[in-house]
């Protein structure tokens, strides 16, 4: 039975060998074309969360779906992407054309038609001048929106992005802002910056302890002094209430 949702996650429940458990029991529902942000301190399963829903590990128990389809382990989905923390362990080609085209090419497109896209999407993001160059010649700004426009240029529906503000500088992090503001895809951010995350999602989800302690407008969460700070955030500066100051001559 179909229930509407882009990503349902239930009663999900998850431990490395050996450890303590990571997620305890985490609950999401996120509808099409939500952009949710997750936020939480660093151990608290962000990442593990976006491992389980890729299919790269397998659950202990509870429940995974992607456009009303259980997550399977190992297998590829098409309708979700995937932007690693580390742009180095997302790129590999010798040319940043080749590894846009990576995934495209394995989609079935021909080579014309992926250079067209690739030219395409690499003039919106004002990008051409890296066509040819080694990603590991890249700055790490660079390598995180080449990172980001490999995964988006599949057209995914859902897109999951784990800190992909890290290392850009303030033009490129406003791009960057703009861009996910725009794009239909239904994502789900984790990050440590509340203000990026105020910028892109109208949703917040609080994960902590692999638990999920809070979920609501972000504006509310991430105002809410005492739940930010006993997460280990700070509330964000443009919501807090700044007195004018009147100068008299």
């Amino acid at each position: 039975m179909q229930n509407g949702f882009h990503v349902n996650v239930k009663d999900l429940k998850f431990s490395f060998p050996l450890q303590e458990p990571v997620l305890q029991g985490v609950d999401i529902e996120v509808n099409p074309g939500e952009k949710v942000g997750i936020i939480g301190p660093n151990g608290s399963g962000k990442t593990t969360l976006f491992l389980l829903l890729a299919g790269m590990l397998a659950p202990d128990s509870g429940s995974l779906s992607v456009l009303d389809s259980p997550v399977k382990t190992g297998s590829f989905n098409r309708n979700l992407g995937f932007v690693f923390q580390n742009p180095d362990d997302q790129l590999f080609c010798p040319t940043v054309r080749d590894d846009l085209a990576f995934g495209l090419l394995n989609l079935g497109y021909s080579r014309g038609e992926a250079d067209s896209m690739i030219d395409s999407y690499l003039t919106r993001l004002e990008m051409s001048d890296l066509a040819g160059r080694p990603p590991h010649n890249l700055s790490g700004g660079e390598k995180r929106m080449v990172s980001i426009a490999g995964v988006i240029i599949m057209n995914p529906t859902v897109v999951l992005l784990d800190e992909p503000e890290s290392s850009l500088d303030s033009r490129a992090r406003r791009q960057l802002i703009e861009f996910l503001r725009n794009s239909n895809e239904t994502l789900l951010i984790a990050s440590h910056d509340l203000e990026f995350l105020l910028e892109t999602c109208e949703r917040t989800v609080v994960l902590d302890n692999g638990r999920i302690c809070a979920d609501g407008a972000s504006r509310e969460i991430m105002g809410n002094e005492p739940l930010v700070n006993s997460h280990g955030f700070e509330k964000p500066h443009s919501l807090v209430p700044h007195a004018e100051q009147h100068h008299s001559i």
